[in-house]
């Protein structure tokens, strides 16, 4: 006896919208309209003779039907994509979705991407910027890039880069305080701050084992690597450089390091789904990243495999 199913292609818009809790974010998800969205709902809902989500006052949430069927339908979606992913034989699709942390994309991958696209010209790369969780396969991402300490890494993730903290300015700067050198020049100038990560100065001051100065709350804050990367350029103070992410200024002199780096206890990961199961493009980029680093593989500790990232 056949299975008596609801329109599919509704059903994955509804799972989208629920999950997002906005009928806009599962549109650019989908790469469809916000009206489209709301069509196939409507759709879905009309179908089953039940209402799904409750609509009004500028507010848009789940009824208490909607909410059972989402967790439902989630989960059901979520199996059918992972085991199309993890299909033996699947041939190469020929396009990538990669999501990366937006630094790492525009600092180190982006200028190097033209490399990989002249030596796979036949697989496309789609580039997404994001610091929140991916659930892969589930988001239609083939493989993330994320900052993250050991501990929480997986075995399938793949280790790329570790990240190392060091006070960086301009040139301009360190003349405009000449004289003044380490602890004394960090304590005197402003400092840019970067207000999206949780350890910045403070941490750096805990792991060379310094006291704060008074002024380590003063000064310009950004939300980026790139602002405060341009802000330092641009002499409006001492920023926590991040390396990699910072290294071709302070090679080329834009940026002078006032110390030197210290790690950061986290890293850069290629985070993918389980070895045996991943597909052909994401095993020929994830071997492209270790020929672009000159080393090879470094596994992460021995944990239980999960998918959700930050």
């Amino acid at each position: 006896m056949g299975f008596k199913l609801p329109p599919l292609s509704s059903v994955r818009v509804f799972e989208a919208a629920a999950r997002h809790g906005s009928f806009k974010k599962a549109a650019e998800e989908l790469n469809i309209t916000a009206s489209a969205v709301s069509h196939a709902v409507q759709n879905l809902e009309d179908w089953l003779g039940v209402a799904l989500f409750q609509r009004g006052g500028g507010k848009l949430g789940l009824t208490e039907p909607g909410a059972a069927y989402a967790v439902a339908v989630g989960e059901a979606l979520k199996a059918v994509a992972e085991a199309t992913a993890r299909l033996p034989g699947r041939r190469s699709q020929g396009r990538l979705a990669i999501s990366s942390a937006p630094g790492f994309a525009a600092r180190w991958l982006l200028p190097r991407l033209s490399r990989f696209t002249e030596r796979y010209p036949e697989t496309g790369v789609d580039i997404e910027t994001s610091l929140k969780a991916v659930d892969l396969p589930m988001e239609g991402i083939d493989a993330a890039i994320r900052l993250a300490p050991a501990s929480r890494a997986t075995p399938s993730w793949t280790r790329l880069l570790d990240e190392s903290l060091v006070p960086v300015c301009s040139p301009s700067l360190l003349e405009k305080y000449a004289g003044l050198s380490g602890l004394k020049l960090i304590a005197s100038a402003d400092l840019i701050h970067m207000t999206s990560v949780s350890g910045d100065w403070a941490e750096w001051f805990r792991i060379v084992g310094a006291a704060p100065p008074a002024n380590v709350r003063a000064g310009l804050r950004v939300d980026t690597a790139n602002m405060a990367l341009e802000a330092a350029r641009r002499g409006y103070g001492i920023a926590l450089g991040r390396t990699p992410l910072f290294d071709a200024e302070i090679k080329s002199g834009q940026l002078v390091s006032l110390f030197d780096g210290v790690p950061s206890g986290w890293c850069y990961w290629l985070v993918t789904m389980d070895a045996d199961f991943q597909s052909q493009d994401v095993k020929t980029f994830r071997q492209w990243l270790l020929d672009e680093l000159g080393g090879a593989a470094q596994p992460s500790s021995k944990q239980k495999p999960r998918r959700k990232i930050a």
